[in-house]
């Protein structure tokens, strides 16, 4: 008796619409979760070496703005990417590789240096 009124139930178009209405929105807001991107900027968040890395170049006069991502083997730092915003010139350039390369113990040759572009 349950199983013939539930059948009813569903031989109503209008329920049936509604039915399919209520999955497509499910469906929708699970792709969305799923699939939606986040407000982050990149999605990568600073280690606390680059950070306090980060806070150092950006005391330069010329810098206003820099990124940086540290590569590590064995939990050391062997290498650096800086990216930075501010005047592009070679002591500017000379500056952050001095200060990354000395703050992470690592050779000059180790850390690239490059200017964001505008």
């Amino acid at each position: 008796m349950r199983s013939e009124s539930l059948k009813r139930f569903f031989e109503n178009k209008t329920v049936r619409i509604i039915a399919v209405l209520l999955l497509a929105l499910v469906l929708l807001i699970v792709v969305f979760r799923v699939f939606a991107v986040s407000d982050d900027s990149g999605g990568y968040a600073p280690t606390e070496r680059e950070s306090r890395l980060i806070r150092l170049i950006e005391t330069l006069d010329e810098v206003t703005e820099a990124t940086v991502m540290v590569t590590e083997e064995e939990g050391m730092p062997v290498g650096a990417v800086v990216i930075f915003r501010g005047e592009d010139g070679i002591l500017t350039r000379m500056h952050i590789l001095e200060i990354a390369a000395g703050a992470l113990n690592i050779p000059k040759q180790a850390v690239l240096v490059y200017p964001a572009e505008s």
